[in-house]
């Protein structure tokens, strides 16, 4: 397998993300707003990755529908992703998978508060080259509790991935805006 990747730049590589959102109900727009307090409390100790999959992750997942049919969880999965040209392997284990099977359809890279979300993003997009055989697009989500990136990777040819920007928990509505784009990309699979 070969590890290299572009990244694109063009915002119509990415355009998910920003395009075609729902709005969110006032119910979700509540419990968004529970898990925000909830994690501010809990962030003043250091808050490490357990904490954040149970108190911000999952909620978030169960607001944008992906615990209902057709998605399936798989939690640690093993990864092995080995480079031709250079004979390296790559061993690791996917914090969490959300899948359509066959198809995966969300890598998750879960990072304690105190990490920066670069780490993550790098090893989801290992995790996602290990994605043998998809035609279709996958996309990654890396998380750290405040913070969280997006990413959308194609394999057709050489790799391609872009970014979102950095959403915030700190910042107005990002935390609605993680659910909306979760939301796409739960309705985008639904009707492939």
């Amino acid at each position: 397998m070969n590890l290299a990747y572009n990244l694109q730049t063009t915002k119509i590589f990415f355009s998910e993300w920003q395009h075609d959102l729902s709005e969110l109900s006032d119910l979700e727009k509540q419990s968004l707003n529970e898990v925000k307090t909830e994690y501010l409390h809990l962030s003043k100790y250091p808050i490490l990755e357990p904490v954040v999959k149970m108190v911000v992750l999952s909620p978030l997942l169960r607001l944008a529908d992906f615990y209902q049919p057709p998605f399936y969880i798989a939690s640690e999965q093993e990864v092995k992703i080995s480079s031709e040209d250079e004979g390296t392997i790559i061993r690791g284990r996917i914090n969490i998978l959300v899948f359509h099977p066959p198809f995966w359809v969300l890598v998750i890279e879960v990072k304690r508060a105190d990490y920066s979300l670069e780490v993550g993003i790098t090893q989801a997009l290992a995790y996602m080259l290990a994605n043998a055989g998809n035609d279709k697009p996958t996309y990654g989500f890396v998380i750290n509790g405040r913070e969280f990136q997006f990413i959308k990777l194609t394999k057709q040819g050489t790799p391609r991935y872009a970014l979102s920007y950095t959403l915030s928990l700190n910042r107005g509505d990002d935390l609605h805006s993680v659910v909306k784009v979760l939301k796409r990309i739960a309705h985008l699979i639904r009707n492939s």
